[in-house]
């Protein structure tokens, strides 16, 4: 009896450190939708013209990559993000994107296009390496 007990106090308590919370609540765990909204979307546009030179994904999805741009920048930072710096390079990356919407909108010859989004696309990997712990580098995994 006395053994039955003491196997059921040390059940109970795994049990309670398993679902207690954890003290850390910033880590590599926490999310950023409004990025990850966005990073699929700058996939689907950047890298058929960064494997085979298709430029034409890029200028049917820029004007969504422009929405999604402003509502990331428009979108509460987590903390870890949350400073003037990241602040400054969402709004860039939001300006940025809407004029070339607006180039592509107008008629911009692909050469022109191809060559604004790689510059942009470097932008979005600031970001999302600042993310990431600074130190990263993304590696063209998307």
């Amino acid at each position: 009896m006395k053994m039955r007990i003491g196997v059921f106090i040390i059940l109970i308590g795994f049990m309670l450190l398993s679902c207690s919370k954890k003290e850390n609540s910033s880590t590599e765990m926490d999310e950023w939708p409004e990025m990850d909204t966005f990073h699929m979307t700058m996939t689907e546009a950047f890298h058929p013209l960064k494997d085979s030179g298709n430029v034409e994904p890029a200028m049917r999805l820029m004007s969504r990559l422009a929405d999604e741009a402003e509502k990331w920048a428009a979108a509460p930072l987590p903390e870890k993000v949350n400073n003037d710096e990241i602040k400054a390079k969402l709004e860039k990356l939001k300006t940025d994107l809407r004029a070339l919407s607006d180039e592509v909108k107008d008629g911009a010859p692909e050469d022109q296009v191809g060559t604004t989004l790689y510059t942009i696309h470097d932008q979005f990997h600031e970001i999302m390496e600042a993310w990431h712990g600074g130190g990263e580098k993304h590696e063209q995994k998307h």
